[in-house]
C-alpha cells in the first residue's frame, strides 16, 4: 500500500470539500495539477511554489487563511511532483520546470501575482520575477535555494536528497523542520518515495553537474517588493545561502530571520507564515 500517496489523496479530498478547486490544466505540453481557491479578500492573486520533492499539498493550511486577505490563492504541482505526471524537460531539466511554471502563470493565473516560493520554488520565483516582471507584483521567498555555493556545500546539500534507507529519510526529515512531526518520523521510510522519483533525481543530478545559481544581477534588478524569510532553525540550506541573498538583493528587500521556522514553515508554522506574508503585503500596499 502506498501510505503517503493515500494521505496525499485524503488531503486533496479535504481541500476540495472546503471549497478549494482541484483541477488538471494543460500548459506547455504538460498536464499540471492545480489548486485554485477563490478568496474573500481584495488583494492580488497569491501563487505558491513548492520545492524539490514537495507538492502543492504542503501549502494546504495556507489557502483559507490567505483567502481572507487575497482574491485568489493558487498552487501547482510542478511536473513530476504531487499529482502532476513525471516529466523532465530533456537535458535541461530545471529550465523545463521553469518554463512550465511560467506558462502556468500566464495561462492559469493570467496576471501579476504575489508569488511566494519555498526552497527550489524560491529560486524559480526569483527567475520568474527577473525574466517576466509583468507576472510578479510582489515576491515572497521562504528559505529560497539558488545561491552560489562552494562545490563542497553543493555536494553536501544534494547528497541529503539521496535517500535510500529509513535512517537517511529520518535524517532528512529532521533537517526540514524546527521540530519534526512524530508522524513523519514514524513513517520516514515512506518519505523515500518523494525523493526517489525520476524527476527529483534528474533535477538533483543536473544541479550537481551544472552548479547553476542565481546571478547577482538578477537579484539586484528586482524592482517589485521583496520579502525573504529565513528560519532560525534552518538545517537544510547552508548559512551561506542567506549571506548570498543579503549581499545581492536590492536595498528595498526585507530580510527576516524567524525564530522557530525550519525549512518548511508552511507545514510546521502555517499561521505564523501567513501573518508574515500579510504584514508584508499590507506594508507594500498590495
Amino acid at each position: 500500500m502506498d501510505l503517503l500517496g493515500g494521505v496525499q489523496k485524503v488531503m486533496r479530498h479535504m481541500l476540495v470539500a472546503r471549497g478549494v478547486e482541484s483541477k488538471v490544466v494543460n500548459v506547455a505540453g504538460q498536464s499540471v495539477h492545480t489548486y485554485d481557491y477563490r478568496g474573500q479578500g481584495k488583494g492580488p492573486p497569491v501563487v505558491l511554489v513548492h520545492g524539490l520533492g514537495g507538492s502543492a499539498n504542503g501549502f494546504s493550511r495556507l489557502f483559507h487563511a490567505l483567502g481572507r486577505r487575497f482574491s485568489r490563492v493558487l498552487a501547482a504541482d510542478l511536473p513530476g511532483h504531487g499529482f502532476s505526471a513525471e516529466y523532465c524537460g530533456g537535458p535541461v531539466c530545471v529550465r523545463g520546470q521553469f518554463d512550465v511554471l511560467r506558462a502556468w502563470c500566464e495561462v492559469v493565473v493570467g496576471g501579476p501575482a504575489f508569488v511566494v516560493g519555498n526552497s527550489l520554488g524560491g529560486a524559480m520565483a526569483v527567475n520568474l520575477a527577473a525574466e517576466h516582471p509583468e507576472l510578479v507584483k510582489a515576491l515572497g521567498l521562504v528559505a529560497p535555494a539558488g545561491a552560489a555555493l562552494t562545490p563542497e556545500a553543493t555536494d553536501a546539500l544534494l547528497s541529503s536528497f539521496d535517500v535510500r534507507t529509513a535512517s537517511e529519510a529520518r535524517a532528512l526529515t529532521r533537517r526540514l523542520f524546527h521540530k519534526a512531526p512524530l508522524s513523519l518520523m514514524l513513517f520516514a521510510n515512506e518519505m523515500k518515495k518523494f525523493y526517489g522519483t525520476p524527476t527529483v533525481q534528474a533535477l538533483a543530478a543536473e544541479a550537481r553537474a551544472t552548479r547553476a545559481s542565481l546571478a547577482p544581477e538578477a537579484l539586484r534588478g528586482l524592482t517589485m517588493p521583496v520579502l525573504l524569510l529565513w528560519g532560525g532553525s534552518e538545517r537544510l540550506l547552508p548559512s551561506e545561502t542567506l549571506d548570498y541573498y543579503r549581499a545581492h538583493l536590492p536595498p528595498h528587500a526585507e530580510v527576516h530571520v524567524v525564530k522557530g521556522f525550519g525549512h518548511v514553515p508552511q507545514v510546521e508554522r502555517p499561521d505564523e507564515l501567513v501573518s508574515h506574508l500579510v504584514r508584508f503585503a499590507d506594508a507594500a500596499g498590495l
